[in-house]
């Protein structure tokens, strides 16, 4: 069975982007020496799916960020693809999934942004949430599951924290709530 993996930082106050969408708030923490286990995650992704905004900003990056992973780009426009393994979809979350699925796919990254982590959040897809905390307030911004995410009971895998005050967590799905009733036990 796929795993869809949601593995994004956040700032404490639960956004994962300024309201312009630029990534420029994690500057200081990329230029810290320290990758936060993403070589380890990396290696352990078969595809990356991403929305159509962060596709944009990454094809303005000076090299391919998803060298080697087939990735699908979640968008009703028509976006030109970057590489030969870039397959440009309007279908949805569950039609993609039964795409990696059928493809063989172990697991694969939800990249972005919030509005899409959110649309496979509502439909019971992501099984994993590796997000770090970033030592930040944003104060407003992109919502780490935009505006379409459903009460959902995690269970804590593992945690780390690091040196810069970075800490990440590990978190599985264990139930999707549906009524006001179960959120508040």
């Amino acid at each position: 069975m796929t795993e869809i993996v949601y593995y994004v930082a956040s700032s404490l106050d639960g956004f994962i982007a300024p309201e312009d969408g630029s990534p420029a708030w994690l500057a200081p923490f990329e230029s810290s020496g320290i990758d936060y286990g993403y070589a380890d995650f990396y290696d352990s992704i078969d595809a990356v799916i991403v929305g159509a905004r962060t596709y944009e900003q990454a094809l303005t990056f000076a090299e391919w960020p998803y060298p080697g992973k087939p990735t699908w780009v979640m968008s009703s426009r028509d976006l030109p693809a970057a590489a030969l393994d870039v397959t440009v979809t309007g279908a949805s979350p569950l039609v993609v999934w039964t795409q990696l699925e059928r493809l063989g796919v172990r697991r694969a990254w939800l990249v972005g942004g919030g509005a899409l982590a959110g649309a496979f959040q509502t439909v019971g897809l992501i099984t994993e949430y590796q997000i770090s905390f970033m030592p930040v307030l944003l104060g407003s911004g992109v919502s780490l599951l935009g505006e379409r995410g459903v009460p959902a009971v995690l269970d804590l895998i593992s945690s780390r924290t690091y040196p810069d005050g970075v800490v990440q967590g590990t978190y599985r799905c264990m139930a999707t709530l549906s009524t006001p009733e179960e959120v508040d036990g």
